[in-house]
């Protein structure tokens, strides 16, 4: 079965741009799983929430996770790409570039307050295509809100070496592989010297502390799905669920448990 694709003029379809006298618009769309969504970039920008479903957000040189309780501020003119792991419900909050909620062009991975999600749905109910004074109201407070939400730092650098993006794209895939960095070098064509070199040098991190970015990253869909520590533990590679749990706490500052207990 082919991998559905979703052009950039396909997915804007049914929203109207932002300008300065209304400077927040959504868009939206339902995607199935595997669609991807073409690299691409626009002027304003972009805050990239899924009511449901999981996505992975590649943009900065970096890719992220993202699951509901999450959203990933793009700054304008970014280029982007969205590549959904599940069916998921796509609404993003176009924001014009004279309004930007932060600062510079990092992206900003941010956790869903529940009052920005509350005011997120009453926005869908609108026509999209007309302004009214309470979609402008809805607008303003929404825009109050996105700064306001806690930013969670927690990213995944993806690299330029057609080596080392070989290893780790498959780790991206199975995060959950136990394959050593010595065994990943007969598999791509490099010393593990050489790897060693790129990932300080492209990345910033060891092997090590890279894997463990991707296993969290994609620990958090896992736990919002419901699916037991334990297994979750399993599927990424670690020895014991507590294990799992102590690295998941030193990262987020909560064990697994208590992190999902708050949202």
């Amino acid at each position: 079965m082919p991998i559905p694709i979703v052009t950039h003029t396909q997915f804007d379809w049914n929203c109207d741009y932002p300008t300065p006298e209304r400077p927040l618009t959504m868009s939206g769309r339902d995607l199935p799983a595997d669609a991807h969504l073409l690299p691409h970039h626009h002027p304003w920008g972009q805050f990239t929430y899924a009511m449901q479903g999981v996505m992975r957000v590649t943009a900065n040189n970096s890719s992220w996770i993202v699951p509901p309780q999450r959203a990933i501020w793009i700054a304008p003119d970014v280029v982007h790409a969205v590549t959904v792991l599940e069916p998921t419900r796509l609404r993003p909050l176009c924001v014009h570039a004279d309004r930007s909620p932060f600062p510079g062009n990092e992206c900003k991975v941010v956790e869903v307050s529940s009052l920005l999600r509350e005011l997120i749905a009453a926005l869908e109910q609108h026509d999209q295509h007309e302004q009214s004074a309470r979609e402008r109201l809805l607008g303003e407070m929404i825009l109050d809100e996105l700064p306001r939400c806690a930013v969670r730092p927690i990213r995944v650098p993806l690299p330029a070496d057609k080596r080392l993006k070989s290893l780790c794209d498959a780790l991206i895939a199975d995060p959950g592989a136990e394959l050593t960095l010595q065994q990943w070098a007969g598999h791509v064509g490099a010393s593990d010297r050489t790897l060693t070199r790129l990932f300080e040098r492209e990345l910033g991190m060891s092997f090590v502390q890279w894997r463990r970015q991707v296993r969290l990253a994609h620990a958090a869909p896992l736990i919002a799905r419901g699916m037991p520590l334990s297994q979750v533990a399993a599927e990424l590679g670690y020895a014991s669920q507590s294990a799992f749990s102590a690295m998941f706490k030193k990262t987020f500052g909560n064990s697994p448990s208590a992190f999902f207990e708050q949202r």
